[in-house]
């Protein structure tokens, strides 16, 4: 039975080579009638040459770039000593004009701007101002002509030091702008901290004048060394970022988890950059995403750093960027190890892109669109390449980009290549014990959570879920894949109290609290039990045990030990942590904790709860499709679904999460309530007993 259901699946999934075949052979279909999912105009003030610049709905709706890194030489001194730059993307990109024609274009890289210092000639200092409002002192810098410039470096302070400044620049010392408002460098060995350049808008200055504002720190007794960076034009674009949406997430103790949403999948993310409240802060983070690994996805490692605050007074040095690996998620998660501190407190997080090339196009005025998404159309191949040697990017007009919409089918030439199959071999839904629906809605990649009934009542991990399967209205499958959250499943338990102290435990060994956790349902997997506490200044061991009924080895009730632990707290100032118990599996929804007291008043436990690894289901679902969850067979193997082909359906794509209705038991499982073990054995004792007295019967019986 399992091999034949096997073989049907695979024979069922065998089509889908055929179908990417056919994806390859539309890869060669002409861009003029080529379907895409997106469009958006493009404004274009006069005739000639133009130049785009690549934005976030562009990537989103795009074909990917690939992100390589490589060393920066005389990168900037804050922490980015890689440069990452994002290549081989827009391969979908085609602009039109107004006739419908198609315009070449170039994907042109950033020009290359090497470092080019330039020390000052002469620094003179300017007078100290001191009043009941402001303490300030300074200098001015003549760069000896004028220069465009984007960086400013101080150099020649001894360490340590943490001054904020104020940076204005002059083309003739007459007419002043202002650089930086409120610039801070610092230098802080013990803190591995250190930043003396401030970047700013590029512009033509000959002279730069320093403002320190000495109310917060001593006033520098030596004259710096000053320099500013030189580069060939104002227009080198700045980085582009964009704000990601996260929330937090339940997580273990001393651990932060947040989930975040980027604007779409395969994006060329290069690092983030966190706001974090509070004062001083000294965390560890890591950034995951789902990766495939085998048969399942796990949590995959993409990124991880240390968060660096430090202040004095209104001042305040600081390091809160991660690297992190492209990644190919729209979904990733973000972990900071909070040690012995509360929770990290986020305000906000910013995506920062690699670097990116600028869409050059030659037009005449007029208007044009760009038409984008359409995962099978390779990049293509202009005449217009012939003039890219000559071409100086920085010093083309900018066109502007319009709002972007999304075409509809009547608007492509050609259809979209057929769909993959959505459906694999039947299956009865009536032969599995437990039945659960799954909510219509749009069509789409949706995410299914296992919840503890799930896990209670399916096979679980060990067998990869083998049980589990997702059917549709006409009893056939629908392909999944499980994937495992870096996030715990939390559930609550309840805590009672005993004022009896059960039979089980036998006589007491001095001063006990008892407790009666109770959960939803037996067989958990992997439970880890959660306990807090009030109390500041306590050491307490804590036991947890399952009572168990008489059996051959024991003539009385007894108890199993799961889990022994030393809770101990010895500081009045500070919360004590949550005590993480690791426990086995248990076949009950009850154990007994015990608190050994001694001579102390009781340990005051403020809550409890369940850690258990979590998983969900990645799967699509047609518009308005009825979906159930099946589980709770034991003859079942795990599906054999193509994930070589299912993976890349499911990964990169934004997954709407949709819970399962409540737990209702099927055919299967009331059949199983009808005739339980007990009464099966019983009737098989008794009806082997009957053929015996039959065959005793015919054995004494005389012969003819």
């Amino acid at each position: 039975m399992k091999r034949s259901g096997a073989h049907a699946t695979n024979r069922c999934y065998g089509t889908l080579a055929l179908v990417l075949f056919a994806a390859t052979l539309a890869a060669q279909t002409p861009a003029t009638g080529a379907a895409f999912r997106f469009e958006r105009p493009i404004v274009v003030a006069a005739g000639g040459p133009h130049r785009l610049a690549i934005d976030v709905p562009l990537l989103a709706g795009g074909n990917p770039f690939r992100v390589v890194s490589r060393s920066g030489a005389g990168a900037d001194r804050a922490g980015r000593d890689v440069v990452a730059t994002a290549t081989g993307g827009l391969t979908d990109l085609r602009l039109f004009d107004a006739s419908g024609n198609e315009v070449a274009y170039l994907l042109v890289p950033n020009p290359t701007v090497e470092p080019a210092w330039r020390a000052a000639i002469a620094i003179l200092p300017v007078a100290p101002v001191e009043t009941e409002k402001e303490k300030t002192s300074g200098f001015e810098a003549d760069l000896g002509g004028l220069l465009m410039i984007d960086r400013f470096r101080i150099e020649g302070l001894s360490p340590p030091y943490l001054k904020r400044i104020r940076l204005e620049g002059s083309g003739d010392r007459a007419r002043w702008t202002v650089l930086a408002g409120e610039g801070t460098v610092f230098d802080l060995p013990d803190s591995r901290l250190r930043q003396t350049e401030l970047s700013f808008d590029a512009g033509s200055y000959r002279y730069l004048r320093v403002t320190w504002d000495d109310a917060r720190s001593a006033r520098v007794a030596q004259a710096p060394s000053v320099a500013a960076r030189e580069i060939s034009t104002a227009s080198v674009r700045a980085p582009l970022t964009t704000p990601v949406a996260f929330e937090r997430r339940p997580s273990e103790p001393g651990r932060s988890r947040f989930h975040m949403r980027l604007p779409g999948g395969r994006l060329p993310v290069a690092a983030l950059a966190l706001d974090v409240a509070g004062g001083h802060v000294l965390r560890e983070v890591e950034v995951y995403e789902a990766r495939l690994a085998g048969a399942e996805a796990v949590p995959a490692l993409i990124g991880r750093g240390t968060l660096k605050r430090v202040e004095q007074g209104s001042l305040a040095a600081v390091a809160l960027r991660v690297p992190i690996e492209a990644p190919i998620e729209p979904e990733i998660d973000l972990v900071v190890d909070d040690g012995d501190n509360p929770p990290l407190d986020v305000r906000a997080i910013t995506a920062e892109f690699a670097e990116l090339p600028w869409i050059y196009f030659e037009a005449s005025e007029g208007s044009l669109a760009a038409r984008y998404g359409n995962p099978s159309l390779r990049a293509p191949n202009y005449d217009l390449e012939a003039a890219r040697p000559a071409l100086r990017i920085e010093r083309v007009t900018d066109a502007t980009w319009g709002v972007p919409r999304t075409r509809t089918a009547d608007e492509n030439a050609v259809g979209a290549a057929p769909p993959l199959p959505t459906v694999g071999a039947p299956v009865d839904a009536s032969t599995f014990r437990f039945v659960r629906d799954i909510p219509a809605g749009a069509a789409g990649l949706i995410a299914v959570r296992l919840d503890e009934a799930a896990l209670a009542h399916s096979n679980g991990m060990p067998s990869r879920f083998g049980d589990v399967r997702v059917i549709d209205e006409d009893g056939r499958q629908i392909p999944y894949l499980v994937e495992r959250s870096s996030e715990p499943l939390s559930i609550d338990v309840s805590l009672a109290k005993l004022s009896t102290r059960p039979g089980a435990l036998g006589p007491s060994r001095g001063s006990e609290t008892v407790y009666r956790a109770s959960w939803p349902y037996a067989g958990l997997p992997s439970p880890r039990l959660v306990l807090s506490t009030s109390a500041r200044v306590f050491r307490r061991p804590i036991h947890v045990v399952s009572e168990r009924e008489p059996d051959r080895p024991h003539r009385d009730p007894w108890v199993e030990t799961l889990g022994t632990a030393m809770w101990v707290h010895a500081d009045q100032d500070t919360p004590a942590p949550a005590l993480v118990m690791p426990l086995p599996s248990v076949d009950a929804t009850q154990v007994l904790l015990i608190v050994e007291e001694g001579d102390n008043t009781p340990l005051p436990i403020g809550g409890a709860r369940l850690l258990l690894p979590a998983y969900r289901m990645r799967l699509f679902r047609e518009r308005g499709q009825s979906l159930r969850l099946a589980y709770g067979r034991t003859d079942l193997a795990p599906p054999s679904y193509d994930l070589a082909l299912l993976a890349p359906r499911v990964f990169g794509v934004s997954a709407v999460d949709v819970p399962p209705g409540p737990e209702r038991e099927g055919r299967a499982g009331g059949a199983a309530a009808i005739v339980s073990p007990r009464l099966f054995w019983g009737i098989l004792i008794g009806a082997v007993l009957v053929l015996i007295g039959l065959i005793a019967r015919l054995v004494r019986k005389p012969t003819g």
